[in-house]
């Protein structure tokens, strides 16, 4: 028999959301009643803005044809959107970033998981907790995170992230090799300002650290201090790398696209002690594992950069907004302690009393028929939270707040 990676058998039996979906498949066969609602999983429910669907049907017409038909992509992305992140999401904020630096892919979870494949499996790694699982799950998988004991790995370093603290993370204490940020932060739905973020930069490049920014959900930022891209802030192009998605923000979770930014000052160092690009590492592993993203995904989005698509986006945006504003406005009017659902679409709820995070989650499944995540699924420091998302309907996200009012906390 074949030998397996024994990191895998390292890893817990079960991801997080797995465990989620068994529970609420295991509950829904049982019992009946009022329907649950799912606030769980952070997938999306509005559907495509219509200029996205009308350029992927043109798309598809190109397909249909000799002369237009399309078959293998340039691993990097097609120019067309590539040109049009380049405008739309970095020169227009006054950030210079070439067409050359930006990788179309299939999305960010792809990306923030696959970028460890260029990067040294001696590499030490600090993370945020509570975190996205995946940052986690994909340094256990090479090899980087140790062993585990007590809900942590021996060789990440945890940097807390509580109400205590704000939900700010302090600097790491151990010089890591890799830093993972993601703000605005899921799953606490909290920020950085821009004098908090320069102080990771700053941090960075005194200690060599690199960067793996996720701004996933920066479209959803409402505040004016709280910046867009990390490269807003001088020297970060020399010490981060930056994930964007189309996911959250126009219904791309079933179409995939997104994109990564690998500037080309940014340098990491081969064994020989020489400098080298991370820009052409990366790209070299994409033309060897990648055959990049479709091109009517591409299409897709790109038309999302037109005045129309860009109208569109921003009622979708508005629309889970509003969804988060009745949330955190419903629960907290109901005596119960929440952040985030500000400048982005979670809303991170402090347990009652002293309820872990899955009794909490069972007590909604049960008493209110609602889905939520269980806070110590994204590490120890979330222990005692509950996350709920606000990619929901109106009537739905007014049925949850009515529901868990009823339990009278």
């Amino acid at each position: 028999m074949i030998h397996v990676n024994d990191n895998f058998i390292k890893l817990p039996s079960s991801y997080l959301f797995s465990e989620i979906a068994r529970r609420v498949e295991q509950f829904a066969a049982t019992n009946t009643g009022e329907p649950v609602i799912r606030m769980g999983i952070g997938d999306v429910t509005r559907p495509i803005c219509p200029a996205a669907v009308a350029a992927m049907e043109k798309a598809i017409a190109d397909e249909a044809t000799e002369r237009t038909f399309k078959g293998y992509g340039p691993e990097q992305g097609y120019l067309f959107l590539r040109e049009k992140i380049v405008e739309h999401d970095y020169r227009a904020r006054g950030i210079d970033i070439a067409a050359d630096e930006i990788f179309v892919s299939d999305g960010a979870k792809s990306d923030t998981g696959n970028i460890g494949d260029i990067l040294s499996t001696d590499a030490t790694v600090a993370v945020t907790d509570p975190v996205y699982p995946v940052y986690v799950d994909t340094n256990v998988m090479a090899g980087r995170a140790g062993e585990l004991a007590d809900g942590r790995w021996s060789r990440i370093e945890y940097l807390p992230c509580r109400a205590e603290n704000s939900f700010i993370p302090a600097l790491p204490q151990t010089a890591p090799d890799v830093i993972y940020l993601c703000y605005p932060n899921n799953p606490t739905g909290t920020t950085l300002t821009r004098p908090q973020l320069k102080q990771w930069v700053d941090y960075a490049r005194r200690h060599n650290s690199l960067i793996l920014f996720d701004s996933a959900y920066e479209a959803y930022i409402t505040e004016e201090d709280v910046p867009h891209s990390i490269y807003e802030i001088e020297g970060a192009k020399e010490v981060a790398i930056e994930f964007r998605s189309y996911s959250k923000t126009a219904g791309f979770t079933g179409i995939r696209c997104g994109y990564t930014v690998v500037p080309h000052a940014l340098k990491g160092i081969a064994p020989d002690g020489t400098a080298v690009e991370l820009n052409s590492l990366w790209n070299r592993r994409q033309c060897t594992k990648f055959n990049g993203a479709s091109y009517i995904s591409q299409r897709a989005a790109e038309a999302l950069y037109t005045e129309e698509g860009r109208k569109q986006v921003r009622q979708t945006i508005d629309y889970y907004m509003a969804n988060a504003k009745m949330l955190l406005d419903g629960l907290t009017g109901a005596g119960i302690e929440c952040f985030g659902g500000i400048n982005a679409p979670y809303i991170w709820i402090k347990t009652p009393g002293a309820l872990t995070s899955w009794q909490f989650f069972d007590l909604l499944l049960e008493k209110c028929h609602l889905v939520g995540t269980p806070g110590v699924g994204f590490g120890p420091c979330g222990e005692g939270y509950l996350r709920l998302t606000a990619f929901s309907s109106h009537d739905n996200t007014a049925a949850a707040v009515a529901r868990i009012k009823r339990l009278a906390f």
